[in-house]
């Protein structure tokens, strides 16, 4: 048959009208539109036809190319560095970050583990010794791990970081100081001498009891080793650090231990001490100068009285600081205890990893379950654990998703008629997305897209901090790879809702389609919606990616090449599988069982609408059914079916409904195979059930599109609608910016649970003020003190106490040569030095001499005249820049505690220079000045921060300190855990809203394009529009915080809204009459699909909901359920109702001949009909059409009922007048095989 040309895309009911009926011609100035779209659909036919030529050699290469592509897999990038997921490339905090680890390296000095005790009562007071012996109970247990390995035994004096340790000359005294140097442990027990239980160093000297921190004495021992060494030097050490009796000097928390020492405060009284009292202001470690534990490190939830004295606290935190893997490998390089074992750094990081996962298990344990207090442990690998065990991609969540939507495939696309039936299809198209699922995923692999980190790393950051980041590290949502996570369940249902689209269309063909062109029928009236959606999809992802944070970035491209490889997939590939469902239709072949004979189905006979000659119509009639009872029998002579159609014609009066005589009379001819003559006059008809006659297209025919297109229903909808979108723009209010280490840490975990603690009690970051190179320190000093005076009075920096000086290398640096010139002036007043002699001076002093000598000339590096005429720190508090980097090397060189309590991580490091006051040779007095600094810093603690305001306030505060800075000539930036992981906050809305706006206008354009239609493509960018801002402000009331997570997901909201809108604008536009009967129409065709593609969408997210992964649940399948629900309302509801009243005109106007003659009552000639025509058509007038009912009665199909026939009048082959032989048409086939 030859096919008319296209004229555009034509609504799924569409029937070529009969030769006697006008034709359609193209409506006002949209003719260019329409035969643009005709011509890109004259494309989609003529490669829907090629696929169905060559449908098998089609799906092996398809199949072929999409499993090699998915091969590529193999070779897919995870990417684990936590940096390199969430700072964005080329920006700021990158380029500050890369500075750092070109300097520094790329690893953290420490990390930490964490204790925190909390009361079982809500609110009950912790600052007692009570309470206080319950933490220690459990630090205690935690202090002595041991694990074996590599058959060797680590404790923690062996693996725990250790600041500023001495080089002494006397080896006596260094390996006893290399064996007793205490752990840096920040713990409220150093208040009192249990502190020292904690440390586990222990030395030997003949003649003594081992000696522990918890008999040591520091002051008794040096007066006892005096005569035996020079100690001066070591002795003047410890008096700066003001180390004095060190524990032993401390009350004891219990002072009935028998082991309490007689120096304490308590020991003779026996009375416990006051515990706030104690607390108060903090503790100490074992230097009092170097080692000051404030008390927001120890203490959460405190109480004050009017004056300011402590009262009560409900939470105890203790932290362990233990050696970074490098730095473990480092210690031990070459060591007596690891030559025999290979050492390497990924066994120094083994043992660290056990140590701390023994250390949490010990520590959890170590209360009763019935003490008053709980404990709660952390370390970094116990997270990293807990975040990859919850987060592995389920292997059985994802093949539970795959087989609940091809099970859901399978029954929605079965029917009872195996000729129309689809199962196959159904299964089918699912596993095909699977494969282009799978294909895109490794296409992304060969195009080098990283995947996300399979863990955080949170040490990294978070373990810098002496313990106090934890709570505000946010580590990646997705711990494991995201696009592994979610991105197999959300393309899986955006890829099914196509198929749904082809399939259905599939089975509406319209009549008359040659049984070779069926695909490419197919593709020309649908193909521009798949190309619509899945080209707006893509572009939404795309413009997804311009959210600077690369995870994010990286999960949108590979979502972005993946709804691509489904596109392809649904355009080229799944095609071939409708035309070999079409063949094995053609075959009577059952559905999914293929191999099998269908015991129901005929041949598919084309019964083409015919010319009725001179037959009339009568006035007023709408609906002319004629219904022709075929009856088939086997000639046994020629093994042939025969069929005989003889026509019966009956009228049917018009409905009193104009949309419903509009509406719902049948645009096409009909053939209902449901019948056969048994042989007998006696008929009987085989119905299926009501259930299975039922479906989506009746159900918006007879029911939803009716009731939708009221006046009254279509202001009801636009009240709720415009109520949802006040009540959302309310709720775009509440959505607080941020994303918490709570919301990402599976909730019920003991993880869990000390994070929600420490955020609550203990919300402390340290962060550091670093300063770069390119200038000069020496002369930039007092910039650099207002730079520090400028970060300082930010309100989030905690001041430190007002006994303490300000933690800083440059402070630290002043205050040692100001006590070296102080201690050179006495020594100069009491003659003990002069111009030629220092030796009978003190240490400090002669250091001061050998200091203030110095020139800085190569050729006179000496002047013993300057003793007298300079000091080291003028009046104003600078340092003369001539002695600055010469001082810098005697102060890093001459006391290390100072150097390691200053956290000034100098690059590059000055020169080591050993101090001998008894060295007679000239070469000790040069000292080698360092050279010019290009990193150092300063450290803050920040508190106080608990919303992302916060964090923004303080980061804006902290940049405007830099900036200012930089117009004095300084260049420097702020770094820590705050200033990089809430960087992104100050321009993610912005980011968003640009994002969101460009989509949206890209959105315009492509449906605008496509549809060649800028006022449908206007209304469906404001439902979209619409779509977004409901879903912000739902996201607002489920407390849904905005991070870069939930922005994507809003992002490409848009795309995956133009799902549920433009099908329905698509049929909106080819359908013919007013805006309410084309508003019916569209609903009529699409509501299937549609709601179809939004079950599939939903029953893939609905794996997500079976995550053990808390943050995927309501990140992900939470706001993407809404998502689609949203979609589902808008597109079915919101959009009809709209086009209904704002729509764009028709692009097809059906028009009627008008004749002279008029329309005549009918003569029954034959059983036949006369027409006539009329000058005019009567207002009442609706349409006329042609129904042609074909019955082969078969026998009856499992689960139908067989009931009476109907009053129509029954017919034989003798009956039939001679006259209506011109009516009868005949069809002969072979006969089935029975």
């Amino acid at each position: 048959m030859a096919r008319p040309p296209p004229l555009g895309e034509l609504p799924p009911g569409y029937t070529p009208p009969a030769r006697s009926a006008a034709p359609q011609i193209l409506a006002g100035s949209l003719q260019a539109p329409l035969w643009l779209r005709a011509y890109f659909q004259g494309l989609l036919f003529s490669l829907g036809c090629g696929i169905q030529r060559h449908c098998g050699k089609v799906l092996f290469l398809g199949l072929l190319a999409f499993g090699a592509l998915a091969l590529g897999l193999r070779v897919a990038i995870i990417e684990t560095d936590l940096e390199q997921l969430w700072v964005e490339a080329g920006s700021r905090v990158s380029q500050e970050l890369q500075y750092t680890k070109e300097k520094l390296g790329e690893e953290a000095a420490y990390t930490s583990q964490m204790l925190i005790q909390t009361p079982r009562q809500e609110g009950e007071n912790v600052l007692t010794p009570e309470a206080l012996g319950l933490h220690l109970q459990a630090a205690l247990t935690a202090s002595k791990v041991q694990v074996s390995l590599y058959g060797k035994s680590w404790d923690l004096n062996k693996i725990c970081y250790k600041s500023g340790v001495p080089l002494i000359e006397n080896g006596m005294i260094e390996r006893m100081i290399e064996k007793l140097f205490p752990c840096v442990i920040l713990t409220p027990i150093d208040c009192f001498w249990e502190g020292a239980k904690l440390q586990g160093g222990s030395a030997y000297l003949p003649g003594r009891p081992d000696i522990q921190w918890t008999n040591l004495d520091p002051e008794q021992l040096l007066e006892e080793l005096g005569p035996f060494a020079s100690l001066e030097g070591f002795r003047e050490l410890l008096d700066k650090a003001q180390v004095g009796q060190a524990y032993v000097g401390r009350p004891c928390l219990h002072p009935d231990d028998l082991h309490c020492p007689s120096s304490a405060p308590n020991h003779h009284s026996r009375q416990a001490p006051n515990v706030a009292q104690e607390l108060s202001g903090g503790c100490h470690g074992f230097s009092h100068k170097f080692m000051h534990w404030q008390e927001e490190l120890l203490l959460g939830g405190m109480a004050r009285d009017p004056q300011g004295q402590l009262l009560r606290a409900e939470a105890l935190q203790s932290t362990f600081l233990l050696m970074s893997p490098r730095q473990l490998y480092e210690h031990f390089r070459g060591d007596y205890q690891t030559h025999d074992i290979g050492w390497s750094e990924e066994q120094a990081s083994t043992v660290l990893q056990a140590w701390q996962r023994r250390f949490v298990q010990l520590a959890q344990e170590a209360l009763p379950g019935n003490a008053s207090q709980q404990i709660h442990a952390f370390s970094s690998t116990t997270l990293d654990d807990i975040l990859h065990a919850f987060s592995e991609v389920s292997a059985a969540r994802v093949v539970g998703g795959y087989l609940l939507m091809l099970a859901y495939a399978c029954v929605t696309m079965l029917r009872w008629d195996c000729a129309q039936s689809q199962g196959a299809v159904g299964l089918a198209g699912v596993l095909l997305v699977a494969l282009a699922v799978a294909s895109g995923l490794g296409l992304c692999a060969l195009l080098g897209i990283a995947f996300n980190a399979a863990t955080t790393q949170v040490h990294q950051d978070c373990g810098a901090d002496l313990g106090a980041d934890g709570p505000g590290c946010p580590v990646p949502p997705a711990a494991r790879p995201v696009p592994l996570q979610v991105l197999p369940f959300l393309a899986l249902g955006i890829g099914v809702d196509d198929i749904f689209l082809l399939a259905h269309a599939f089975t509406e063909a319209p009549p008359g389609t040659p049984l070779q062109e069926r695909t490419g029928e197919c593709l020309q009236r649908t193909g521009t919606s798949v190309a619509l959606t899945s080209i707006n999809n893509m572009v939404a992802f795309f413009m997804a990616a311009l959210v600077p944070i690369p995870a994010l970035r990286a999960f949108s491209l590979q979502a972005a090449v993946v709804v691509g490889c489904n596109f392809a997939a649904v355009m080229l590939v799944f095609p071939a599988v409708l035309s070999l469902d079409l063949h094995r239709r053609h075959c009577q072949r059952l559905d999914v069982l293929c191999c099998f004979s269908s015991p129901c189905s005929a041949r598919v006979i084309q019964i083409l609408p015919q010319e009725l000659g001179d037959r009339t119509v009568p006035v007023g009639i709408a609906h002319l059914t004629a219904t022709v009872q075929a009856f088939a029998h086997c000639e046994a002579s020629s093994q042939h079916v025969v069929t005989l159609l003889p026509p019966q014609a009956h009228l049917v009066p018009p409905p009193s409904d104009p949309l419903a005589s509009e509406l719902f009379s049948p645009g096409g001819s009909t053939r209902d195979l449901l019948g056969q003559e048994e042989g007998t006059r006696q008929k009987a008809a085989c119905k299926s059930l009501p259930c299975a006659r039922w479906n989506l297209a009746h159900f918006a025919r007879s029911r939803f599109a009716p009731l939708l297109l009221q006046s009254h229903t279509k202001a009801m909808v636009l009240v709720l609608f415009g109520a949802l979108l006040g009540l959302s723009l309310y709720g775009s209010t509440l959505v607080q910016d941020g994303l918490a280490l709570t919301d990402v840490v599976p909730r019920g975990t003991k993880e869990h649970a000390f994070l929600s603690a420490q955020l609550r009690y203990f919300s402390l970051y340290e962060v550091a003020l670093v300063t770069q190179g390119g200038f000069d320190y020496a002369h930039s000093q007092r910039a650099l003190f207002d730079l520090h005076r400028r970060f300082s009075s930010l309100k989030a920096v905690l001041p430190p106490p007002a006994t303490q000086a300000p933690r800083t290398w440059l402070h630290y640096y002043r205050n040692w040569l100001q006590g070296i010139q102080a201690a050179f002036d006495q020594d100069w007043a009491s003659g003990r030095i002069t111009h030629h002699s220092y030796r009978n001076g003190s240490e400090d002093g002669a250091l001061a001499y050998k200091l203030l000598i110095q020139t800085g000339d190569a050729q006179e590096p000496l002047d013993f005249s300057q003793l007298t005429t300079r000091k080291l720190v003028d009046k104003d508090g600078l340092i003369p820049p001539e002695l600055f980097y010469m001082g810098l090397t005697m102060w890093v060189s001459s006391d290390p505690l100072g150097l390691a309590a200053s956290q000034a991580n100098f690059y590059p490091p000055p020169p080591e220079w050993l101090h001998d006051k008894y060295d007679t040779t000239g070469e000790n007095l040069r000292i080698p000045a360092a050279q010019p600094l290009e990193f150092a810093q300063f450290p803050f603690l920040l508190h106080g921060l608990q919303k992302t305001a916060d964090f923004v306030e303080t980061i804006e505060g902290a940049r405007a300190a830099c900036a200012e800075a930089g117009q004095a000539g300084v260049r420097a930036y702020p770094s820590g855990s705050p200033f990089l992981f809430w960087e992104q906050y100050l321009g993610l809305r912005r980011c968003f809203l640009l994002a969101v706006c460009i989509l949206l206008v890209c959105t315009f354009l492509v449906c605008a394009l496509l549809l060649l239609n800028p006022w449908a493509a206007s209304l469906i960018v404001l439902v979209l529009t619409v779509m977004t801002v409901e879903l912000f402000g739902i996201m607002g009331f489920l407390g849904i915080k905005l991070s870069a997570i939930p922005v994507v997901i809003l992002v490409a909201s848009v795309g995956i809204g133009v799902e549920f809108t433009v099908h329905v604008a698509l049929g909106f536009l080819t359908s013919q009459g007013s805006r309410n009967l084309r508003a019916a129409r569209a609903l009529e065709h699409t509501l299937a699909p549609v709601t179809d593609g939004a079950v599939s969408t939903l029953l893939g997210l609905l794996m997500l909901a079976g995550s053990n992964f808390d943050f995927i649940v309501r990140y992900f399948f939470v706001v993407l359920t809404v998502l689609t629900l949203l979609g589902l309302l808008h597109g079915l509801v919101l959009l009809p109702v709209l086009l209904s009243i704002l729509g764009p005109p028709p692009e097809v106007v059906q028009m009627y001949k008008e004749s002279p003659e008029v329309l005549s009552p009918p003569a029954a000639q034959g059983g036949g009909l006369r027409w006539g025509v009329a000058p005019t058509l009567p207002q009442s007038f609706a349409r006329v059409t042609t129904s042609m009912t074909v019955a082969l009665r078969p026998p009856p199909l499992p689960g139908a009922y067989i009931h009476p026939a109907s009053e129509e009048p029954t017919w034989s082959p003798a009956a039939t007048p001679a006259a209506s032989g011109s009516s009868n048409l005949s069809s002969r086939g072979p006969c089935p095989a029975t």
